[in-house]
């Protein structure tokens, strides 16, 4: 399979992270001695299940490495319009191409063992949309202080994962929706509004569960859609400000002693 990995984000002057960053790209912070996307090329480069890779934001001139064969694109000046200009390119390099590994390159901790879970657990099945979630217990547990953006569901919690697995034809099919939904991906009463005032309402009372989420979401798109629940806390402990990126530098020093 092959992975998207999109990196295109410049935080700006009124962003937290600009103090960190000064202008450049938020995947080249340091974290451990490397930039934060080198760790996630890493993972994917060792990964068994990962055969190319596509960049997207940086270029050449970056320094970054993959173990793996990979192509640099520019930014298209927007998330989904990165994803789709990705999953297209890989598309034209392998025309017989069905599945797509996507993954953010701000979760730094990822290793090569949790992209292969990831991409072996969807392909138990022949869905069109695996998207991951991780239980708050599961987050907790890892990163007690990762003040992650948490959905309540009826009998559980979870956050977002930040690696996903999807058929390649979602790249050219409801893209208003898949839109609205990266749109408002911070917010999840927002995301619920986009499936209907009755799917926001059962999530305001609790009164829907993760499997009658995903059914409302497969029935709204059209697609087959499946939730991965995830046991490794990593692949969803992103960086989007300064006390995430504190926290991944002191686990990440930890793990990987800068020599």
């Amino acid at each position: 399979m092959d992975a998207v990995i999109t990196a295109g984000g410049i935080p700006l002057p009124e962003d937290p992270l600009y103090p960190y960053t000064q202008g450049k790209p938020k995947a080249m912070v340091d974290i451990a001695g490397k930039p934060m996307i080198q760790w996630v090329l890493d993972a994917l480069g060792g990964s068994k299940d990962v055969e190319h890779v596509v960049l997207i934001g940086l270029d050449e001139k970056s320094g970054v490495t993959c173990q793996k064969p990979m192509v640099f694109m520019e930014n298209q000046g927007h998330m989904l319009s990165n994803l789709i200009a990705g999953i297209h390119k890989i598309e034209a390099m392998n025309p017989k191409a069905e599945y797509v590994l996507t993954v953010s390159s701000d979760i730094p901790a990822l290793t090569s063992a949790m992209v292969d879970w990831c991409v072996e657990t969807s392909m138990q099945t022949k869905d069109e949309l695996y998207y991951g979630v991780i239980p708050q217990t599961v987050m907790d547990r890892r990163y007690p202080n990762s003040r992650r953006t948490f959905t309540k569901l009826k009998g559980e919690t979870f956050c977002g994962a930040d690696i996903h697995v999807a058929h390649v034809k979602l790249a050219h099919e409801h893209l208003d929706t898949w839109q609205r939904l990266i749109d408002n991906r911070k917010n999840p009463l927002k995301q619920a509004a986009v499936f209907g005032y009755m799917t926001l309402f059962l999530l305001i009372t609790r009164m829907i569960d993760l499997d009658g989420g995903v059914k409302r979401l497969s029935k709204k798109l059209d697609i087959k859609g499946r939730a991965i629940r995830w046991e490794y806390a990593e692949a969803g402990m992103d960086v989007d400000k300064p006390y995430q990126l504190e926290l991944m530098r002191a686990d990440m020093e930890k793990l990987h002693p800068v020599k």
